[in-house]
């Protein structure tokens, strides 16, 4: 997913000569050499976590569950230094589904072409995904929910996307179109849309995002939450998506409209380790067909990393609040630590959170998370 490594991992493996955003020391995996500039990569990421979950058990007491939240083979190849490809899988609870299939075309650093199923250009929180958010996982989907919507899984996405990084990496822009639909609970896709009998137009989801590094520059197309103390980071980036007749429901048809503006600074104290603090501004208009997506939302979280005798250790605090048109707000706090053993490959985390909903009983949940990668 990252650059300047053998192998690319977390969602890409085989993007590293196109991809050179890396947070902290390479990963564990394979490459396969087999001629000039020839390779096939494999690799491998997995997040398990124990749960316990107010009110969530049948009796009405906590739950005690362990779950896989995420297992991914990651696959890629490179036919010669302009050309390559990834095939990425994710467990999604159920099967194992393509999570990533696409050609990969790198003309320069300022201009790359990627066609197939991959996630479309969206805030930050999205592209870092589970295995690169500050403090890992998802952020639950209160505030950030393009991973959640417009999407076919785990927010990815079938189109094309041109990329690239300007001005010595500081300026990175990424532009696709994409199938899109899908945007909230009951809204159909094309398909689904014409099997109902609903007419409406197919034009295709544009999405788009522009980001100015004022520090070290965050070269590739993916993001992160936290650098690990490896970077100076002051960072703006703006995303957006719209898509005519995105929202198809039975009950009616709707434009879809989304933008954010999401912000990152990341600051190193030498010996005593680094400081991180983020934030987010997100507005989704469904063109008043699904009201519980639409709405206004905002994020902010912050981290602070220094070294132990194995490791280090990242305490955090994270805040998120949406606020949807049908009147009910939804807000949570998280509160957490994180033994960074091996940067991204192997992390351990510890977290509290703390969930509420208008004309809802408020609900906390402590959940202890492990992440690999190899």
């Amino acid at each position: 997913m990252r650059g300047n490594r053998a192998i690319c991992t977390g969602v890409l493996l085989a993007t590293a000569t196109l991809a050179t955003l890396a947070p902290t020391s390479a990963l564990a995996g394979a490459t396969i050499p087999f001629g000039e500039d020839k390779s096939v990569s494999v690799g491998f990421g997995m997040r398990g976590s124990y749960s316990s979950i107010e009110n969530a058990a049948p009796d009405g007491s906590h739950s005690n569950d362990f779950n896989l939240d995420s297992a991914r083979i990651f696959l890629g190849a490179s036919l010669n230094k302009n050309i390559k490809g990834m095939f990425n899988t994710e467990w999604d609870g159920d099967r194992i589904r393509v999570l990533d299939a696409a050609a990969q075309f790198a003309i320069s650093p300022e201009l790359n072409v990627w066609a197939g199923r991959l996630l479309s250009p969206s805030d930050r929180a999205n592209m870092a995904g589970p295995y690169y958010s500050l403090g890992g996982g998802y952020w639950a989907g209160v505030a950030s929910r393009y991973g959640y919507n417009g999407g076919i899984f785990r927010g990815r996405d079938d189109g094309v996307v041109v990329w690239g990084n300007l001005a010595g990496g500081k300026l990175g822009y990424s532009f696709g179109a994409f199938e899109g639909h899908t945007f909230g609970i009951g809204s159909l896709t094309d398909d689904q849309a014409k099997a109902a009998g609903i007419s409406a137009s197919d034009k295709p989801m544009f999405a788009g995002r522009l980001q100015y590094d004022f520090w070290d520059a965050e070269p590739g197309y993916y993001g992160t939450g936290s650098y690990l103390g490896s970077k100076d980071i002051l960072a703006i980036g703006m995303a957006g998506r719209q898509q005519k007749d995105g929202v198809l429901t039975t009950g009616g048809i709707g434009d879809y409209e989304s933008w954010n503006v999401d912000f990152l600074m990341e600051k190193r104290l030498g010996t005593a380790g680094a400081v991180s603090i983020e934030a987010a501004y997100y507005d989704y208009d469904t063109g008043n067909v699904i009201l519980a997506e639409q709405g206004k939302a905002w994020s902010a979280g912050g981290g602070y990393i220094f070294p132990i005798a194995l490791g280090s250790l990242q305490p955090y605090l994270r805040y998120q609040k949406f606020e949807a048109d049908t009147g009910i707000d939804t807000r949570q706090e998280d509160l957490g630590v994180n033994w960074i053993i091996d940067g991204y490959n192997a992390q351990l985390g510890a977290v509290y959170s703390r969930t509420k909903m208008t004309r809802a009983s408020d609900q906390s949940r402590f959940v202890v998370a492990l992440q690999l990668q190899y």
